[in-house]
């Protein structure tokens, strides 16, 4: 690969990143003052659909683009490449019009199996989106088989601003005009069609040029329809499912938690409540995997470019690299969201509701990083069956026991349910691993080094935190404002035990240190200490 195309490719890569990441800060941000402004009941509301949404957009940012940016780059002439988008935009054209008749037709039904007949009117409104998925879906892949970036990365951030800019708006004026939360819901979730229209324009041109104006004379054969809808199902569809592995289960939660709360006793209007608080940990989820997540990532380019040059010792090294440093980001946030949770629950909601319920939940933060993580490997080996095995054998483990679990035991038992399908899934992936892969984990006791550190966190964490609630008292601690404070001081805390216990446990190796934040100047500065000692 030429060094000038290597380079626009390393940078569309590193924009698309920075774009991908400030749009899943905001989809998990704006999540917290919806909830405060609405309640828990309208909270469910909204995140009883949300799924459905988040399914939607997978398709159209993640899953569906990237399949359709391996079918561009691999045609031979710029002719080629928008004829075989064109024949995308087609099938995808079929897709969406049969799940928007779907959801549009069955939407009472389904509001009913959720145990709500009221979202039907919100179902019927995420629907529309779909119209659009095609549209931003093709464009989207079309400009990434070309390695430019540029068009995704504004479309998606136009996408999300528009959306979250809509959803607070319709917060906002359900309270002051005294609407219900089922009208509040429906106007929040117009923002899912509205915000793929207005990201929609960003690809008028190549949508006319290419996808509406009259086809060219194919310079080269290309497959058929029914070949190309073929791959579409089985590559399209396993990039999808992976894509969308924790927003299904969210989805599974839709149509059980309020029923299981439901049967277990609970009047309708407090299960209402209580999904509402469960819900409250899909936030806080997001932002822990944004943060183990985005560091890795920046591997990523390097790990394709060792397998690409066939140098498999330097495949293994970044490939491990991935792995340690999601691993351990990754359970650096969960413990440290463990250990702060009544405070952050009473910070960011209000109160102490469902704090076990949030613990639990929080785990998933570990095993959705590290399935992240794999499958990025896995996808860059084309070794998709132990991906599918795995998130088939994960979404089968929350079908079958999610109800049973919230029937006995509420939404702790939900929780619970969500930390074991995640685990299943990645044990599964981990297990149909090549076995390089599944050694990255057991190498020299890091996996050791990793639980102590993040267990003697937790406890000076825990610690800390009841220290300053005796020094000002339960009153005083129980505000917003000091559990605010309490929370910053615990996570500079967990940050500085953590740091010093990677340092001197040596858990990571400098090319992993640099990988992280400020790592480069931490490396000095303790090279610097020895040097002074020495």
């Amino acid at each position: 690969m030429p060094k000038d195309h290597l380079n626009t490719v390393f940078k569309g890569a590193l924009i698309l990143s920075i774009s991908s990441l400030v749009a899943k800060i905001l989809s998990a941000v704006y999540r917290i003052p919806l909830q405060n402004i609405v309640g828990n009941t309208g909270f469910y509301v909204y995140q009883q659909i949300y799924p459905l949404y988040g399914i939607g957009m997978t398709f159209a940012l993640n899953g569906f683009p990237n399949f359709i940016s391996k079918l561009v780059a691999e045609q031979p002439d710029e002719t080629s490449k928008s004829l075989i988008a064109r024949r995308a935009f087609h099938i995808l054209s079929g897709l969406s019009l049969v799940v928007f008749f779907g959801l549009q037709l069955g939407a009472t039904w389904i509001a009913a199996h959720m145990g709500d007949v009221n979202l039907a009117p919100i179902i019927s409104a995420v629907a529309w989106m779909f119209v659009f998925m095609p549209w931003l879906a093709t464009g989207r892949g079309y400009y990434q088989g070309k390695f430019l970036m540029g068009p995704t990365a504004v479309s998606q951030l136009i996408e999300q601003v528009v959306r979250v800019a809509i959803i607070i708006m319709a917060a906002y004026f359900s309270v002051r005009l005294g609407w219900d939360n089922y009208r509040m819901g429906t106007w929040a979730m117009s923002s899912a069609p509205l915000a793929a229209i207005c990201s929609s324009l960003i690809f008028t041109a190549f949508g006319l040029r290419y996808l509406l104006a009259p086809a060219p004379a194919p310079t080269h054969p290309l497959p058929s329809y029914r070949k190309l809808t073929k791959r579409f199902v089985i590559e399209g569809g396993t990039l999808c499912l992976v894509a969308a592995v924790v927003i299904l289960l969210q989805l599974v939660d839709s149509f059980t938690v309020m029923r299981g709360l439901v049967h277990q006793g609970q009047l309708p209007e407090v299960a209402k409540a209580l999904k509402g608080v469960y819900d409250r940990g899909q936030p806080l989820v997001q932002l822990g995997l944004v943060v183990a997540t985005a560091f890795s990532a920046t591997l990523l380019p390097a790990l394709t470019d060792a397998l690409a040059k066939r140098q498999p010792i330097e495949f293994k090294r970044q490939t491990q690299a991935m792995v340690h440093v999601s691993l351990a980001l990754s359970m650096a946030a969960t413990v440290g969201l463990v250990a702060l949770m009544p405070q952050i629950n009473r910070l960011l909601f209000g109160s102490l509701e469902g704090t076990t319920a949030l613990r639990i939940y929080i785990i998933s933060i570990l095993f959705a990083a590290l399935i992240t993580t794999y499958t990025s490997v896995l996808q860059s080996l084309n070794e998709y069956t132990a991906m599918i095995i795995g998130i088939i054998a994960g979404l089968a483990t929350k079908v079958l026991a999610n109800y049973i679990f919230v029937v006995h035991y509420g939404i702790n038992g939900a929780s619970a349910v969500t930390v074991l399908s995640l685990a299943v899934m990645f044990a599964v992936m981990w297990l149909g691993s090549p076995e390089d892969l599944q050694q990255v984990l057991l190498e020299s006791g890091y996996l050791i080094k990793l639980l102590a550190l993040s267990a003697v966190m937790g406890i000076v964490v825990i610690l800390s935190c009841h220290q300053i609630t005796a020094l000002v008292g339960p009153i005083l601690a129980n505000t917003r404002g000091m559990a605010g404070i309490i929370t910053v001081i615990g996570v500079l805390i967990g940050v500085l035990v953590f740091v010093a216990g990677a340092v001197y446990a040596r858990l990571f190796t400098i090319r992993e240190w640099l990988v992280l934040p400020y790592g480069k100047r931490l490396i000095k500065a303790v090279a610097k200490g020895k040097e002074h000692h020495s």
